[in-house]
């Protein structure tokens, strides 16, 4: 009987951690579906990234307030990890604050242990509070970016119980820690004399009335509901814009180097402008008919943009800053990002249904991102810049585009008048090359 609870937890730890291994493995199929692109070398450069970017959240700075917030979040999720090791510990080897019996004979020790669970506590009071105030901005001060009709249905549903999670289990470790307190002062066998944590110690004051007992349940009730609240919210994590909170770090590190916006010139491409500058140069050996320009459909994308897709935290920065989106286009980078997500999630799922691609008569381009959306692009960079983990839904956008000017010729008749000039006179207008300097001569 006393190994029952060890199992349980073994259980629930062990099925825990396969679906989420099962899931991640997943999604890292669905990447690898894209095309190969090489975005290696230079590690210093790509570790700075990751340490400025992803770590120190560099980006979010930009606005102070929100960022001491956001980071306040990330940091109970990073910092109070270490009282989840010792939980995960005491589970194991069905022990009660295993780190603080293990060195209860140290002053030092229980006074540093002291200190450390405080500030977890500090900081669990610091995240209610934030969530509190991130569901406000979203749901009652209902700022634009997070009513936008990017997030109708379940993105916006998605942010919110994120939020109210959070919520749910940081109060369940201060509950915890409350009737843990409680039963201390009652020096109830089991329960180590611990420092005086400062928010719990308040709450156990209103647990006197409680038996000893109940405080034991309750104490029981919160470890469980909270190991296991992280176990739940681990597996959501891959259904979830809070993904980002994984990939931020591997989409950091391999983050474009060049300049933001350059466009991939097309080795076949340059060959043939160079025929038509030189018909004299030799003329390309490979088979012209096998050539393919730009993205239909996922599988034509980079395998770098595709982690974006997965990486994107719909914060809505990019679409907030998007020059075309402001003046009531409908092109919303944010949209892109979240579409192109949709469409590798339901290739990715049949492939694993048939066992290969079987073509659904449906792709990226058209069923899931307009012409309109496209053709609104000014190429400005602005949602490149603003994106605070490095996502580039600009070339995403560019290669969606060629594929409808090079592979069906849909352009607009403005477009298409400066690409017959460029074929017939080698500049944008309408002049030959020999009439060009004319104007100085008036």
């Amino acid at each position: 009987m006393e190994y029952i609870s060890q199992v349980a937890f073994l259980l629930l730890a062990a099925t825990g951690l396969y679906l989420f291994s099962r899931n991640i493995g997943l999604i890292r199929k669905n990447i690898l579906m894209g095309k190969p692109e090489d975005l290696s070398g230079d590690a210093g450069t790509r570790w700075k990234n990751v340490m400025l970017f992803a770590l120190g959240q560099q980006k979010m700075f930009r606005k102070p307030g929100v960022a001491i917030m956001h980071f306040i979040i990330y940091a109970g999720f990073i910092i109070i990890n270490i009282e989840v090791l010792e939980i995960v510990l005491d589970g194991i080897f069905g022990t009660h604050r295993l780190f603080l019996k293990t060195f209860e004979t140290s002053e030092s020790f229980k006074a540093l242990y002291g200190f450390l669970i405080n500030s977890f506590e500090w900081l669990a009071v610091g995240v209610i509070a934030v969530c509190i105030a991130f569901l406000a901005r979203r749901n009652v001060m209902k700022l634009n970016r997070f009513i936008h009709k990017d997030l109708d249905g379940w993105p916006k549903s998605d942010a919110n119980y994120i939020l109210i999670t959070e919520i749910v289990l940081m109060s369940l470790f201060l509950l915890m820690n409350a009737a843990d307190q409680a039963l201390q002062a009652r020096s109830y066998a089991g329960y180590t004399d611990t420092a005086d944590f400062f928010f719990s110690k308040m709450l156990a004051g209103m647990l006197q009335g409680a038996s000893d007992s109940q405080l034991v349940l309750l104490e029981r009730s919160c470890w469980w509901l909270h190991i296991a609240g992280i176990f739940a919210f681990l597996n959501y994590l891959p259904y979830s814009k809070h993904l980002h909170i994984l990939l931020a770090f591997p989409n950091a590190y391999y983050m474009r180097l060049g300049s933001q916006g350059q466009m991939e010139n097309m080795e076949n491409i340059q060959q043939e402008v160079k025929l038509m500058m030189d018909p004299s140069a030799q003329a390309p050996a490979a088979d012209a008919a096998q050539m393919k320009f730009g993205a239909r459909d996922v599988f034509d994308l980079s395998w770098k943009s595709l982690l974006d897709a997965y990486s994107c935290t719909e914060c809505g920065r990019c679409t907030s800053a998007c020059p075309a989106n402001l003046t009531g286009k409908l092109l919303s980078p944010r949209s892109i990002m979240m579409k192109t997500r949709d469409r590798l999630e339901e290739a990715g799922s049949s492939i694993r249904k048939n066992g290969e691609w079987k073509e659904d008569g449906k792709s990226l381009l058209h069923d899931y991102i307009s012409t309109e959306e496209l053709r609104a692009c000014t190429s400005c960079n602005a949602c490149v810049t603003e994106c605070p983990v490095g996502i580039n839904p600009l070339h995403i956008i560019l290669e969606l585009r060629r594929n409808l000017v090079m592979e069906e010729s849909n352009a607009p008749q403005e477009w298409n008048g400066m690409f017959s000039n460029i074929e017939n006179n080698f500049a944008p207008w309408k002049f030959s090359p020999q009439e060009r300097a004319d104007w100085a001569k008036a």
